[in-house]
């Protein structure tokens, strides 16, 4: 064998072991992720995902491809998450109803199952009251409740979703018995606006986008919202705490999340490529239009706030006499 053709046989063994070395510490990802969503197709949830989904395609350069895993009010899709290799190919977009299951009962999964990546959306609720209300203050109405407990009901949700402990919360900082108030279930804002014109009820809770249009027909007045400052979209609609004095920020909220032990390179670039789609033109004037509220958190902020929800949350539910 020649001396040209042993170099030659060196250099391909040595490109060979490069090539190699490559495959087995290629940088992540290296192959298509997969969202999931335990909402249904077409819900804001789902299009928040499908948003999130398309930019971080771009960014890291693998298909992002959204899976819808319905059922159990989002305790199956929430589990699918939990139950995912920890490798970063199985994301989801985790929901407030992570802090409700475990309080309430109907199922053991937590925040704790899961890795915080980054929260990206928060919606306050706020507490809305027909326009032919006796009530055209937030004191005003808190001062009848109190003195007249079981007279007044409220409406907007099903029992234990968020927006129905971001109101019950208020009322029981306020020394209010939340049990106070009657909840008449529905299947979101859109009905419980449809009672309360009819007189069905007396108070709603949704967000303001969800409030807008029954705003602007002149049906419903919104006497505070549950945020740390004035929505720049609703500049006219005050804080809670800036009638009350104490703050109170709760709502509903969205972020990505994988299962627990997922590698810390791993979130790190994660965090890295969702931030950059939140910051993003295009994300933030989609969330703007469809009226979506945009908050970030990264790994640490995030994980710490779920673990805060999960702890008030915890106190509501047990107030409410929910858990089972």
């Amino acid at each position: 064998m020649t001396f040209k053709t042993t170099s030659r046989a060196l250099s391909a063994g040595l490109i060979a072991l490069g090539l190699s070395f490559g495959v087995a510490h290629a940088a992540y990802p290296e192959k298509p992720i997969q969202l999931i969503v335990p909402w249904s197709a077409g819900g804001g949830t789902d299009a928040i995902a499908r948003q999130l989904a398309s930019g971080l395609q771009e960014q890291l350069g693998q298909p992002v491809n959204v899976v819808n895993r319905t059922g159990g009010g989002g305790i199956v899709g929430h589990t699918t998450m939990a139950m995912a290799e920890p490798d970063g190919y199985t994301l989801g977009l985790v929901t407030a109803e992570i802090s409700t299951y475990r309080n309430i009962g109907t199922s053991d999964i937590s925040y704790e199952d899961l890795t915080p990546i980054a929260m990206i959306n928060f919606d306050s609720a706020a507490f809305n009251v027909g326009a032919e209300s006796e009530w055209d203050t937030l004191d005003q109405a808190l001062a009848d409740i109190k003195a007249n407990p079981g007279e007044y009901t409220v409406s907007g949700s099903g029992p234990g979703a968020a927006y129905h402990l971001a109101f019950s919360g208020f009322l029981d900082q306020q020394g209010i018995d939340p049990t106070s108030v009657a909840l008449v279930p529905s299947e979101g804002a859109a009905p419980g606006f449809q009672e309360l014109a009819a007189g069905g009820v007396d108070i709603v809770f949704s967000s303001l986008p969800e409030a807008e249009s029954m705003r602007k027909a002149g049906r419903v007045d919104t006497l505070a919202v549950f945020s740390e400052e004035r929505l720049e979209a609703f500049p006219d609609v005050p804080t809670a705490e800036e009638l009350t004095g104490q703050p109170w920020a709760a709502g509903t909220w969205r972020g990505l999340a994988g299962p627990k032990g997922l590698p810390e390179d791993i979130v790190e670039t994660l965090a890295e490529a969702t931030h950059k789609v939140w910051e993003s033109e295009q994300f933030q004037s989609f969330m703007e239009q469809r009226g979506f509220g945009t908050q970030w958190r990264g790994p640490q902020a995030f994980g710490e706030f779920m673990a805060q929800e999960d702890e008030q949350n915890g106190k509501i539910i047990d107030k409410l006499g929910l858990a089972q």
